[in-house]
């Protein structure tokens, strides 16, 4: 049989045609159904946008390299560092950061694990605070003016591929950002009223400007912050499309 298909271009031709339609299909088709197979979970917001340049930043560096976001149910896993990965806590990366490496420790739940000054020192001398570490040093972090003059299309760009940033929130972008790395600006109320539970003050320790070092903080300050795991409990899916 194989032979004769080999022998007969349009008939190989028309089975090659099937083939990676069924395979296409079994492939695309789960989805559009995505969306209603990740349950819903309370405490999920968007990224604010000095989180999401952090998180940009965090991509660039490649820091994803070595660094895994994702906890498995596996027992030794979830005793070393917490509750397993939702898949709803990744529903606003774009990509999300789940990897399999890891030459450093899992991500998953760094936030409020360590202090802005730990943070500063590790990725400024790694060694400093780890000695046995073979991360390279980010020093140049503390030193780079943040620039977020695009932050507004950025936020636009989430939002067309599903983040849900509202018109205020992508109006306001510029005005949160500053907000979220000054304490003591006068956005900050409302800055923590379009984004529930963010943390602000001065992540990078220069209160003069907005370095990406802030931002970076920010972002790692943040991750596997937002659901109470002491209170969460699975819900049903939600199809939100």
């Amino acid at each position: 049989m194989h032979d004769w298909l080999e022998r007969n271009s349009i008939l190989l031709l028309i089975g090659i045609l099937v083939v990676v339609a069924i395979g296409g299909a079994v492939e695309i088709a789960p989805l559009f159904w995505v969306n209603g197979t990740v349950e819903h979970v309370n405490g999920m917001r968007p990224y604010t946008p000095l989180e999401l340049e952090g998180r940009n930043i965090y991509v660039r560096e490649g820091c994803y390299l070595c660094h895994s976001q994702q906890i498995r149910t596996l027992r030794d896993e979830v005793e070393r560092y917490g509750h397993y990965s939702l898949a709803a806590e990744s529903e606003y990366d774009h990509p999300f950061q789940w990897g399999s490496e890891r030459t450093g420790p899992d991500l998953a739940r760094v936030g409020g694990k360590y202090s802005d000054e730990w943070h500063r020192a590790h990725l400024t001398d790694p060694r400093s605070v780890v000695p046995e570490s073979i991360m390279p040093p980010y020093k140049m972090l503390g030193s780079t003016a943040l620039d977020y003059r695009n932050i507004q299309k950025l936020l636009q760009a989430n939002r067309r591929v599903g983040v849900p940033y509202s018109d205020d929130q992508i109006a306001h972008a510029k005005d949160d950002l500053e907000a979220q790395a000054n304490p003591d600006s006068d956005g900050l109320e409302a800055f923590q009223k379009r984004y529930p539970k963010a943390q602000a003050r001065n992540f990078g320790g220069d209160p003069s400007r907005v370095t990406e070092l802030d931002a970076v903080i920010a972002y790692l300050q943040m991750l596997g912050t937002l659901v109470d795991f002491k209170t969460y409990k699975a819900q049903a899916p939600e199809n939100r499309r």
